[in-house]
């Protein structure tokens, strides 16, 4: 009987949604956010970022990023444009990237082709990866490679059996 796992990347979206709101409060609290038209929300899938100047909309990213590493989520799930200015604001878009890509998941395969255990086998489904082998150390062994390699992607491990 074969093992497997599935190798995925996800957000969990009631902790981006506290970490947006902590920020948010930080910021409205702050004084050196005073006056700067400092503000951070929802916009539909988007993370929006506004304030009177480049500096303020990236020290409001920055404190979002500190709230979501608390959170423990990978500042790899968070995609974030240059700041752009329109008129006397500047607004910065963000978004958190999920699932893998199938470039992401080629590389994956090929990743635990070349340097994996000779009895693993990786297939892809959609914006995962399953992942089997009769060996449960083999996929262990997977696992630990996967997490050492140089992949801007966070990767979760779940459903092992």
């Amino acid at each position: 009987m074969d093992s497997s796992f599935d190798i995925v990347s996800k957000v969990d979206r009631q902790e981006a949604d506290n970490a947006l709101n902590q920020a948010r409060k930080e910021i409205e609290q702050r004084y050196d956010f005073k006056g700067v038209g400092a503000s951070i929300a929802w916009s539909g899938e988007k993370i929006v970022i506004l304030a009177n100047s480049d500096e303020r909309v990236r020290a409001v990213l920055d404190v979002f990023q500190t709230k979501l590493i608390k959170r423990g989520i990978s500042l790899k799930s968070l995609e974030s444009g240059e700041p752009t200015a329109s008129g006397k604001e500047f607004r910065l878009e963000s978004t958190l990237k999920e699932g893998i890509s199938s470039e992401n998941a080629k590389k994956i395969g090929k990743i635990i082709r070349d340097e994996g255990p000779k009895s693993v086998k990786s297939q892809i489904q959609g914006d995962e990866l399953r992942v089997q082998s009769k060996s449960r150390d083999d996929l262990q062994a997977v696992i630990a490679l996967l997490k050492g390699s140089d992949l801007d992607l966070d990767l979760q491990f779940i459903n092992f059996r």
